[in-house]
């Protein structure tokens, strides 16, 4: 297990290699699972009196379309039930009245398919803290035009970003668009990871050594950071690997992925918050960006490990939501 001496013994280590133009891969497995916690822990903010509505976040979900209404509201919902004190979701007009009806704690803006909804969108970007782009977002043509201007303007106002599900198909169509960018985190599963290694590289990924192969891949689209989702989530910047491979369920309904984005989205905001403070001595090893991604990979397993055992082969991913306050007290508390 690393200890903090070690973490900063690493660090040292990994700068002089990077000085030298070469890079370092540090797997790091469940057997080193403790020093990553307290990484974790290190950036989630305490609850303190003196504290008001939206100083733990305020988090905003693109997507959410006529056949897809869930997706939206697990990942924003996942999001305030960790602790994020706003959760918006900008979807099409047809999801909005679904969404409005799962929860009243969400605030469903239902301007994705308006004409000006680029526009509408950006009016608000200003007070976002962090965004989640694919959650039941579709794949029409101009809608997907339209998020990749949103991402354009989200860029420009330095946001933290989380791409999954049909965002991961426009990035596939242009990888350019989150080229070099260090605050956003891509999460495919493993035919969107092809989809994107193909973009990339113009070749299926080489299953030999995946762990290499995402890093590689990391680098040439500039350090993005990005989650392959599988049997172990494999995380990587390009720089450093890190593994994700705690208990989780044997059950594989459709929407985990959507808590993985929200609670993602919420732990890449706070991480890069914290980056920089007095608080950051472990966020300086990973960096932010991968330090989150980390997190969120270990809280929807411990999610899905609850629910799991509650309910067995009757799991549904609403079954995990209930799981958040147990998971989030069983893992950071």
């Amino acid at each position: 297990m690393f200890t903090f001496t070690s973490i900063l013994l690493q660090l040292a280590s990994r700068n002089q290699l990077i000085r030298a133009g070469a890079f370092q891969t540090i797997c790091t497995k469940s057997s080193n699972r403790g020093s990553l916690l307290e990484m974790v822990k290190s950036f989630i903010p305490p609850l303190l009196p003196e504290r008001h509505k939206g100083q733990a976040g305020k988090v905003a979900i693109i997507g959410g379309s006529k056949e897809y209404c869930g997706a939206p509201y697990f990942a924003a919902y996942t999001a305030l039930r960790m602790g994020a004190d706003l959760s918006y979701v900008f979807c099409s007009q047809e999801a909005a009245p679904v969404i409005k009806a799962f929860s009243p704690d969400l605030i469903v803006i239902p301007v994705l398919d308006h004409p000006s909804s680029v526009s509408e969108i950006s009016q608000y970007l200003n007070r976002m803290d962090s965004l989640i782009i694919g959650p039941g977002l579709g794949r029409n043509a101009d809608i997907l035009q339209n998020v990749k201007q949103v991402i354009d303007e989200a860029k420009r106002r330095n946001i933290p970003i989380v791409i999954d599900a049909d965002g991961l198909f426009l990035v596939s169509q242009h990888p350019d668009i989150v080229q070099n960018y260090k605050k956003v985190i891509l999460t495919p599963n493993v035919v969107e990871y092809g989809r994107l290694h193909q973009a990339v590289f113009g070749c299926s990924p080489d299953s030999e050594d995946p762990q290499d192969n995402l890093r590689k891949l990391c680098q040439a689209m500039g350090n993005v950071t990005i989650v392959r989702k599988g049997l172990e989530d494999i995380i990587s910047d390009g720089n450093n690997v890190l593994v994700c491979d705690s208990e989780g369920s044997l059950r594989r309904c459709g929407g985990q992925g959507d808590l993985l984005s929200g609670s993602m989205g919420l732990f890449n905001l706070w991480a890069h918050r914290a980056a920089g403070t007095r608080e950051s001595s472990y966020l300086e090893t990973y960096g932010p960006t991968l330090a989150a991604a980390y997190g969120a990979c270990l809280f929807t397993r411990e999610c899905s490990r609850l629910a799991f055992e509650v309910t067995g082969r009757c799991m549904v991913t609403a079954d995990m939501i209930s799981e958040i306050p147990r998971a989030f007290r069983l893992l950071f508390e």
